[in-house]
């Protein structure tokens, strides 16, 4: 008989730990498994987790964000939190859920909500806390890992995110979602109003503080990039509420004097357009950024990856193997890299080659699946 897995989740979009939830969620072995979703709210991911068979719950969920860092933020994450445990609680004895699991860290009420239904909690860390924010944020972090550290099993997508936990951490890859096919060059120029001869990098990505589309920006002002009339392809939308982001993305580029050489394309379903537009994809982020899953099919698309050296970036890029390092927020560093591979189309093309298949032998997607499954197993 199927047991029934309790998914938390705290958005409701189609980025990196959303689609994880789908090929996750989705893929479970249905003989064994029998999934369930809690969301915020329905938003695109509803429809493509009821597309896979698996159930979808709408409620709000206690949800650690930089909001909440107040003191009436707090008071409202303690409220939702006895909430968590009373509906959410009930709604995991209902189901008979074996297993609730938080699908990222964020989420605080996973383990009240199995402590309630007698389940095994697993908290899947997508974050990296570490040393990567200051002021009272960083004062919270100890507290946030004992609370972290009392789930039956962490779940972390990295090495580096591994590294931030004392105790009952294990590493397992996110699995490579798709394996993106860039459209023809020509035909994905045309449609983004790439010239054909320009230099192209893209980066894809939620537009936030820390994912460096700035230092991208101020690259493509460097004399490497901008003698060539490099272009920086910016496919992505910033988290609602966070929309000054953009503004202020949109008005560092015009200080800069980028005027078109800086695309801010929004949020986009055609990546295959973007990524076949683009000679090479940039990962420039500013904080450790835990295992991108845009690095990962950018890599798997056979395009050439220059990313910051830090977090679980050089877990996917081998620099001079499969791709290029930079030192963490050095807008030179990073315009000499994509500047060389401008130089180097050959070097490029290798690069592109080689990291397709690499990734995509390390980061299969049934593989994670399994991994997954197998620590069910051993905590039910």
């Amino acid at each position: 008989m199927a047991r029934t897995v309790l998914y938390l989740h705290s958005s409701a979009g189609r980025y990196g730990a959303d689609l994880q939830l789908v090929a996750l969620a989705g893929g479970l072995d249905r003989d064994r498994w029998r999934p369930v979703c809690v969301l915020p709210e329905r938003g695109t991911l509803a429809g493509l987790l009821e597309e896979r068979d698996v159930e979808v719950v709408t409620a709000p969920l206690a949800v650690l964000r930089r909001a909440s860092l107040g003191a009436r933020g707090i008071a409202e994450l303690a409220r939702r939190l006895r909430r968590d445990r009373a509906e959410l609680g009930a709604l995991a004895r209902g189901r008979r859920a074996a297993v609730v699991h938080a699908n990222t860290s964020v989420v605080l009420g996973a383990g009240a909500v199995a402590r309630a239904a007698g389940a095994a909690c697993v908290v899947h860390v997508r974050e990296i806390y570490a040393g990567a924010v200051g002021g009272p944020a960083a004062a919270l972090w100890p507290l946030l890992r004992r609370r972290l550290e009392r789930a039956d099993a962490l779940a972390c997508v990295s090495g580096a995110v591994a590294a931030q936990f004392r105790a009952r951490a294990m590493v397992i890859h996110d699995g490579l979602l798709r394996v993106p096919e860039p459209a023809e060059r020509a035909a994905a120029r045309a449609a983004l109003g790439i010239p054909e001869d320009a230099f192209a990098v893209a980066l894809l990505g939620r537009i936030s503080d820390w994912k460096g589309q700035d230092v991208l920006a101020r690259a493509l002002a460097e004399a490497p990039l901008a003698e060539r009339g490099a272009i920086g392809l910016l496919a992505g939308d910033p988290f609602p509420g966070n929309e000054r982001l953009e503004d202020e993305l949109a008005a560092l580029g015009a200080r800069l004097g980028l005027g078109e050489r800086l695309r801010l394309l929004g949020f986009r379903d055609d990546v295959e357009t973007v990524l076949g537009a683009a000679d090479a994809v940039a990962v420039p982020s500013t904080r450790p950024d835990p295992l991108p899953n845009s690095a990962l099919e950018a890599a798997a698309a056979g395009l050439p990856v220059v990313a910051a050296a830090h977090g679980g970036l050089p877990e996917i890029v081998r620099d001079g193997e499969t791709g290029l390092l930079v030192p963490p927020g050095d807008h030179r560093a990073l315009a000499a890299a994509l500047a060389r591979l401008a130089a180097e189309p050959g070097l490029a093309r290798r690069l592109g080659a080689a990291a397709a298949e690499d990734v995509r032998r390390r980061f299969g997607l049934r593989r994670m699946v399994e991994e997954v499954e197998g620590l069910y197993e051993r905590l039910v």
